[in-house]
This record gives structure tokens, C-alpha cells and sequence, in this order.
């Protein structure tokens, strides 16, 4: 108890299994929708004309309390540091005392884009062949990877801003080619992932056909990457039904809508609810990120770290 456990985002990266994250993801999920999870609303502050905190603490029976502190500061790329930083603390459930310390880009970037391949698996078509992806940063990257490790998959479509980053993504997954026309590869994808940080829609309504699950990650109050058109025609999965709170607690896009219109992951993954109700569905996975997902993965890491003897002690 005497001693914290620092894990670089070098070590985090050595640790961080995809496949067990998405099964401790999906256990999560489930406990998020039965009550079992204490994640309180979490608070913002604000830097004029730079960027914005949140502060985001979970736990639950089992796990170590967890308190992510992340930074979003978008002017960050003209000085080619990332726009997302942040740190997760672990306390010890039995004693409070502090565990470990440990870098939050990985961890955050694995359990976004994980939720929206668990809302893959729970609501796209079954013979869903072709996604495109929307996006040439850290979570464009991440749901290639993970993209890719689905079977059923033939073919994932990078559009991005940046012709350059979208190529450079498709270069690591064979599966994988960057696209020019947001349009014609929107148009026949069977499933499509916008991971923008844009404050208006970078897709329209009328590009979505019956039948393809949107996932959504991106989180820019008051605007969102998504059409309002489309959100309303839509069946809604959701993280947890907070997601219906103005942000920083949810989703700006989703704020005022009737929160019994959606579905929690957690419940179509313990059976309760349906993902789809039919092959003509549209359905859209709007992500707010929880402190659940942050919790249930960085305890991962930590646990697999002590197993390895990886990271540096340090003394308090």
C-alpha cells in the first residue's frame, strides 16, 4: 500500500489485449444497465478558446475505484500534440489507497471505438459486408483495428479530410482503402462509423439506406457529426439513458428527446431488449462515453501489469 504502480502510454500499449477489453466491456455494460455500477455525472471545466476537462470516476463490486482526468484541446494538432490527453488514477476498493497511475489516450481511445464494435455485434445485419469509417484520427484508427478483426467484414472504406491520413490507416489493414467520395462510400456501407470532432453533420440523412447501423463517438456540444434527420428516423443504442442529459453529462444531440425512445446496450446484451427489430432498421449507436468503460479496461491493464511485473513503482 505504501507503493504506485506508473504505466507509461508504452507499457498501456504492452498490456492492452483488443479482445479481452471487449469482453470486459460487455460484462460492463450489462452491470451498467442492472444498477450494479456507481457512475456519477461527471463535471467540465472550461479554458476559453483552447479546450475543456472532465473528470470521470466509476466503480463497482470487484473493481478498484477509478477517476479518469481527460483534456480535450483541439488546437492541440497545429503543434502536433494530440487533442486528447488524460490520466487514470486506481484506488484500492478494500482501502481507498491510491494504486495506480497510469496514461488514459490508449485506454480511452480502446473502449470508445470497443463500444461501438459491441454495438456492431448486437445491431448491425448479420450479412453486413462493408463499413466505412469517417475520420483520420486516433478513434478512425482504432475502429479500423478493431473493424478488422471481424470476420464477416469484406471491405472498410476511410474517408477523412486528409486523403494522406486515411491512406496511411488502410496501409496496416488488408481489408482496408482510403475513399474520396464521403458520398458513393456512405451510400451501399452496410455499416458506417463517424469518429469526427465536428460540430455539423459530416454525412446527410438521405446517404443512409435501410437496413445500416451508424455508430457515432464524436462529442462537440452544442453540434454533433450526425444529422438530426437521421436521429430522428432512427432506433437509438445508447450507452446508459443519461446520454439523453444535456452535456457534459450526455450527448447535445440527444438532449430533450424521450430517453424511453432508446436502448441501453448493456440491456440488448443481457437479453432484455433487441438491438434491431427488423432487416429495414436504421439504427444509430450514439456514444457519450461512461467512467464504466474506463474502469472495467484500466483495471485490465492493471491487473495484467501486476501479473507481468511491468511499470515503475513509485513511492508516496
Amino acid at each position: 500500500m505504501s507503493q504506485i504502480r506508473y504505466l507509461s502510454s508504452a507499457d498501456v500499449a504492452r498490456l492492452l489485449e483488443p479482445r479481452a477489453a471487449l469482453v470486459a466491456l460487455a460484462a460492463g455494460f450489462k452491470a451498467l444497465s442492472a444498477g450494479e455500477v456507481q457512475a456519477p455525472p461527471r463535471p467540465k471545466i472550461e479554458v476559453p478558446h483552447k479546450g475543456f476537462g472532465l473528470a470521470m470516476l466509476a466503480w463497482m463490486p470487484g473493481r478498484h475505484i477509478t477517476l479518469k482526468t481527460v483534456n480535450v484541446f483541439e488546437g492541440n494538432h497545429a503543434h502536433h500534440v494530440p487533442s486528447h490527453m488524460g490520466l487514470i488514477n486506481l484506488f484500492d476498493h478494500e482501502t481507498g489507497a491510491p494504486l495506480a497511475i497510469m496514461d488514459a489516450a490508449l485506454i480511452t481511445g480502446m473502449r470508445t471505438a470497443g463500444g461501438a464494435m459491441l454495438s456492431i455485434q448486437v445491431c448491425a445485419r448479420a450479412d453486413a459486408r462493408i463499413a466505412t469509417v469517417i475520420g483520420g484520427g486516433v478513434q478512425a484508427h482504432e475502429h479500423v483495428r478493431l473493424l478488422s478483426d471481424m470476420p464477416h467484414l469484406d471491405e472498410i472504406r476511410i474517408v477523412a479530410r486528409r486523403a494522406d491520413a486515411a491512406q496511411s490507416i488502410a496501409g496496416a489493414y488488408p481489408k482496408a482503402r482510403g475513399a474520396a467520395d464521403i458520398e458513393a462510400a456512405v451510400r451501399d456501407a452496410d455499416i458506417v462509423c463517424l469518429t469526427t470532432s465536428s460540430s455539423t453533420p459530416v454525412i446527410e440523412d438521405s446517404w443512409i439506406r435501410a437496413g445500416t447501423h451508424v455508430t457515432s463517438v464524436g462529442f462537440a456540444p452544442p453540434g454533433s457529426e450526425v444529422p438530426v434527420a437521421l436521429i430522428e428516423r432512427a432506433r437509438i443504442c445508447v450507452e446508459t439513458r443519461y446520454a439523453f442529459s444535456p452535456a457534459p453529462v450526455g450527448c447535445a444531440e440527444l438532449a430533450g428527446r424521450d430517453p424511453g425512445s432508446a436502448v441501453e446496450l448493456g440491456e440488448v446484451f443481457a437479453g432484455t431488449k433487441v438491438g434491431r427489430t427488423s432487416a429495414d432498421d436504421v439504427t444509430l449507436y450514439k456514444s457519450m462515453g461512461n467512467a464504466m468503460e474506463d474502469m472495467v479496461v484500466a483495471n485490465l491493464v492493471y491487473e495484467t501489469a501486476v501479473a507481468r511485473g511491468v511499470g515503475v513503482e513509485l513511492e508516496r
